[in-house]
């Protein structure tokens, strides 16, 4: 069923499950996209942690950007 409005849209997405969300990748703003912006960020962030303990430089320094 295709919602005919935005508050239909919303409405719909305030009906579901928290287990629902971020099951499959949808592009634009909605739940599940932000699940996934957010996990990806946290990712990014680890990684740029390991990168500066492991090798004593910073990210930018370590890609040669700097």
């Amino acid at each position: 069923m295709e919602p005919t409005s935005n508050t239909d849209y919303y409405s719909q997405q305030a009906d579901r499950k928290y287990g629902e969300f971020a099951t499959k990748f949808q592009f634009g703003s909605n739940p599940s996209a932000e699940i996934w912006n957010g996990r990806l960020a946290m990712i990014g962030f680890l990684a740029a942690v390991i990168i500066e303990l492991t090798t004593g430089q910073g990210i930018l320094h370590w890609l040669g950007l700097y």
